[in-house]
């Protein structure tokens, strides 16, 4: 599983620590370590504009509670090292689309997880790149932050989402961020995750 997390300008530092916190929080609830400690691997991928996409976590083996919390660890103090400016959706799934290339094992599933509050408005479409990835069984799901775009579920669903069983949800607020993270968390380990 790819955590693709959303660092463009509309993300204040101040949301970007909510997002940090609220994703670690989630990763620590029991179910979703349990669920995740039954063996799977975790990156984390922040993302912005054009040209602006940084790997933050390589490829992690989950397959213990003690991996599990620390990846949240990582997680709950990730760095934004990506200037904070446009919103490129499509640069972000080329990005986890490189890093699924280079998967250290093989698995029944790969999902991408991608976390914004913006429609993609720089770099190459979503779409394509979506269509590409969901051809492959690649699954594309999305966490849709609505506090500046309440539509922006509409774009996920038309442009951002694809492949077997894809889904995206929403949180009104930062503040609701934690448990639509945790929820979306515990759906998607309901299958053989990557």
């Amino acid at each position: 599983m790819v955590l693709a997390v959303d660092g463009s300008a509309s993300v204040t530092y101040g949301e970007f620590g909510l997002i940090a916190t609220g994703m670690a929080t989630a990763l620590r609830d029991d179910s979703v370590v349990e669920a995740l400690a039954a063996g799977s691997y975790l990156s984390l991928l922040l993302w912005s504009g054009s040209g602006q996409q940084a790997v933050l976590e390589p490829w992690t083996r989950i397959n213990s509670k003690t991996a599990a919390l620390a990846f949240a660890d990582r997680v709950d103090n990730m760095s934004r090292v990506v200037r904070p400016g446009t919103t490129a959706i499509g640069e972000a799934l080329v990005a986890a689309l490189a890093l699924l290339t280079h998967l250290p094992a093989v698995t029944q599933h790969a999902i991408v997880n991608v976390i914004g509050d913006g429609r993609s408005n720089d770099g190459i479409a979503p779409g394509p790149v979506r269509d590409r990835m969901a051809n492959a069984d690649i699954t594309i799901n999305g966490l849709c932050i609505l506090h500046e775009e309440p539509d922006l579920l509409s774009s996920y669903t038309n442009d951002v989402i694809g492949g077997p069983g894809a889904f995206a949800v929403t949180c009104r607020t930062y503040a609701d961020f934690t448990e639509a993270m945790r929820q979306k968390l515990l759906r998607e380990t309901k299958v053989p995750i990557v």
